[in-house]
C-alpha cells in the first residue's frame, strides 16, 4: 500500500448524512478553520431520520458517485453516515484515508425519540466506527455511553458476537470537542432589569422542557413578576411537544423572545443581553447552545450529567437525582437573587475551546488519520 504523506494542501472530502445545525456547526468552523484545504462537502437533510440514517449510503452512491470516485487526501464522515454501506458502493473510498466524527451516538439516544426502536441505527454506529481508521467523540461522555452501550447490545446478541471488536475501536478513539467561534469580549450592562434568562434547546421532549415547566410553576410563586425574563429560542418544528404551549400561555407574564430567531445577529445579541442560560436536556453529547450563550456572558445552569461535569465546575451544576426540578428552582432562585445584588459570578472561561486554540488539536488528528491509514493495521 502506497503510504499517504501529509501535506499542506489537501483535498478533503467531507460527508454529513443527517444535517443537523450543530453538524452545521461544526463542518463550516471546520471548513473556515482549514481554509487552506480543497474541500468537497456532501450533506443531506436532517429529516426522516430512519431513511436517512441507513439510506444515505443509497443515496450517495448513486446520486454523487461521480464525485464520490475523486481522489481525496482525507475523508472525513459524520457517524450517520452509513460508512460500510457507501464503501461497499463505491470501492474507491477504501482508499482514502478516513476520519469518523460522533456528535452523538445512537446507543445514549432517549429510545423513544423519533420512534427509534430497533437496534439498525446503533448496528450502524459500531459498523462505521470499524470501517473508520481514527474515530473522534466530541465529549468524554459520548465516548464512554458509545462503548458502554455497544457491549451491552452485543452481549444481547445470540451468538457469533466479537467483543474484541470493540477493542479495536477504542484502540483509535480519540475525544475533541466541537470548537466553538471566537467571541469578543462580553459586554454585560447593568442589572437594572429583570434577570434575563435563556432557553435556547431545539423544541423536543429530549430536552427537557417538563422539566423547565416544573422549575418555573415553583419561581413563580417565589419571585416578583419583575425578578425575571424568560427567553424560550432555539429550532422549533411544525409539531412540537405541547408542554411549549403550556409554558407559554401559563407565564406569558415571564416570557421575553419565544421562538426560533431566525437572524444569527439577533440570536448573539439576546445571548450577550442575557444574564443566565439553562439547560433541562435529558442527552446532550456536548452542549452547544450552552457553549455559545457562556461564551457571550451568560451564567450556565446545567445538570450534573451528561457532557456537563466536563465543561463546568460544580457551582454551575444542578443536583439532576430525584428532586431534580426543586434542585434546578433552587439554583435558578439563587442566581436571580445574586443578580439582583449585583453579585453574578464571572463566567467560566472558554477560550481552550475556540478554533484558534483547537486548530493544533484537529491538525494532529488528520496527521493520525493519514499515519493510521498507512500503516494498514487490521482488524
Amino acid at each position: 500500500m502506497v503510504a499517504h504523506k501529509t501535506t499542506s494542501i489537501m483535498k478533503i472530502l467531507l460527508l454529513s448524512a443527517y444535517d443537523a445545525q450543530s453538524h452545521q456547526y461544526w463542518r463550516t468552523g471546520l471548513q473556515k478553520a482549514f481554509a487552506e484545504h480543497d474541500w468537497t462537502i456532501l450533506t443531506l437533510p436532517a429529516r426522516h431520520f430512519s431513511w436517512r440514517i441507513r439510506g444515505n449510503s443509497l443515496s450517495w452512491a448513486f446520486e454523487q458517485s461521480e464525485t464520490l470516485s475523486r481522489t481525496y487526501d482525507l475523508l472525513i464522515a459524520t457517524s450517520m453516515t452509513d460508512l460500510s454501506a457507501l464503501r461497499g458502493m463505491v470501492p474507491s473510498l477504501t482508499h482514502i484515508p478516513t476520519l469518523l466524527y460522533f456528535h452523538e451516538n445512537q446507543f445514549a439516544y432517549p429510545v423513544s425519540a423519533h420512534g427509534r426502536t430497533t437496534v439498525e441505527p446503533k448496528i450502524l454506529n459500531l459498523y462505521s466506527a470499524l470501517c473508520a481508521d481514527k474515530v473522534a467523540f466530541n465529549s468524554q461522555y459520548n465516548r464512554n455511553t458509545f462503548f458502554v452501550g455497544a457491549e451491552h447490545l452485543l452481549k444481547k446478541l445470540p451468538d457469533h458476537t466479537p467483543l474484541r471488536a470493540l477493542q479495536s475501536i477504542k484502540d483509535k478513539a480519540d475525544v475533541l470537542a466541537v470548537p466553538i467561534k471566537c467571541i469578543d469580549e462580553p459586554i454585560k450592562t447593568s442589572s437594572n432589569k429583570p434577570c434575563q434568562i435563556v432557553w435556547n434547546h431545539r423544541w423536543e421532549y429530549d430536552k427537557g422542557p417538563d422539566l423547565l415547566f416544573d422549575a418555573l410553576l415553583r419561581l413563580d410563586k417565589q419571585l416578583q413578576p419583575d425578578s425575571f425574563t424568560l427567553h424560550v429560542v432555539g429550532q422549533s418544528f411544525r409539531q412540537h411537544p405541547k408542554i411549549f404551549d403550556k409554558i407559554y400561555n401559563q407565564f406569558s407574564h415571564r416570557i421575553g423572545q419565544w421562538g426560533f430567531l431566525k437572524s444569527n445577529n439577533d440570536y448573539q445579541n439576546l445571548l450577550h443581553q442575557s444574564d443566565i442560560v439553562i439547560s433541562t436536556a435529558i442527552h446532550d453529547f456536548q452542549g452547544i447552545a450552552v457553549l455559545e450563550a457562556v461564551a457571550a456572558g451568560c451564567i450556565p445552569v446545567v445538570p450534573n450529567r451528561l457532557a456537563y461535569p466536563e465543561l463546568f465546575d460544580a457551582d454551575f451544576c444542578f443536583d439532576s437525582g430525584d428532586n431534580q426540578a426543586e434542585s434546578l428552582t433552587n439554583a435558578l432562585h439563587s442566581r436571580i437573587l445574586e443578580h439582583a445584588q449585583e453579585a453574578l459570578p464571572t463566567p467560566p472561561m472558554l477560550q481552550h475551546l475556540e478554533w484558534q486554540q483547537m486548530k493544533p488539536k484537529y491538525q494532529k488528528l488528520f496527521d493520525e488519520t493519514l499515519a493510521a491509514f498507512s500503516s494498514d493495521s487490521v482488524i
